[in-house]
C-alpha cells in the first residue's frame, strides 16, 4: 500500500530556493539603492517576506549576504558584458557598446553610480573580503578591456584600458553625484579619442 505524502512537501525545495533568492534580490535592491551599512537584518527579513529562521538558515549572518550580493553583481555584469562582446562586430564595436551601456545606465531612473565603487567606499579596509571581491571584479573588467584594445591594434592597449576604465569610473561617479549629461558626453569623447589611435 502506498501512503500519500503531503503534497506541499513536494514544493518545499523550490520554496526554500525561492526564499533564498528572494532574500538576495531584496538585498541587491536595498544595498544598491540606500547603501549596505544602512540596511539592517530586520529590514531585509521584512522586505523579503521571510522568517528570521529562514534568513539565518540560508545566510547565517548579514556579512555572508553582503558577499553574495557583490558576487551576484559580478556574475550578472560578467554575463551581460560577455554577451555584449560576443555580439559585437569587432573589438572596437565592443568598446563602443560598453560605452553605450554606461550611457544607458546613466539615464536609468534608479541609477546610483557603480555598485562596486559604492561597496568599496563602505568597506575601506583593502583586505576586507568585500574589497577583495571588488578588486577581482575590476581586474576582470580591466583585462577584458585591454584584450579588446589589443584586438583593435592600439599601440598601447594596457594604457588605453587604464584610461577607459578610469573614465568609466568617473562617468559613473560624476553621473550620479553631478550632471549625467556631462558625464555621458565626457565618456563618449574619451572612447572616441582612444579608438582614434586604433588601426
Amino acid at each position: 500500500m502506498t501512503v500519500e505524502t503531503d503534497p506541499t512537501s513536494r514544493r518545499a525545495p523550490a520554496a526554500i530556493a525561492g526564499a533564498k533568492q528572494r532574500i538576495l534580490d531584496t538585498a541587491d535592491s536595498l544595498f544598491y539603492s540606500v547603501g549596505i551599512h544602512t540596511v539592517g537584518v530586520d529590514r531585509l527579513i521584512k522586505e523579503s517576506k521571510v522568517t528570521k529562521a529562514t534568513f539565518y538558515k540560508h545566510y547565517r549572518a548579514k556579512d555572508n549576504l553582503v558577499l553574495e550580493y557583490v558576487k551576484h553583481r559580478h556574475e550578472t555584469e560578467r554575463r551581460e558584458i560577455e554577451a555584449l562582446v560576443a555580439d559585437a562586430a569587432s573589438p572596437a564595436d565592443a568598446l563602443r557598446r560598453l560605452t553605450a551601456r554606461v550611457l544607458e545606465q546613466l539615464q536609468g531612473p534608479h541609477f546610483r553610480g557603480c555598485a562596486f565603487l559604492n561597496a568599496a567606499v563602505e568597506f575601506p579596509e583593502p583586505r576586507h573580503p568585500v574589497r577583495v571581491l571588488v578588486a577581482a571584479h575590476r581586474d576582470w573588467y580591466s583585462e577584458l578591456v585591454a584584450d579588446l584594445f589589443k584586438g583593435t591594434s592600439h599601440p598601447l592597449p594596457g594604457d588605453a584600458a587604464d584610461e577607459f576604465v578610469v573614465a568609466m569610473d568617473g562617468a559613473m561617479s560624476g553621473g550620479y553625484a553631478g550632471d549625467p549629461v556631462a558625464a555621458a558626453a565626457a565618456i563618449q569623447r574619451t572612447t572616441d579619442a582612444l579608438l582614434a589611435h586604433t588601426a
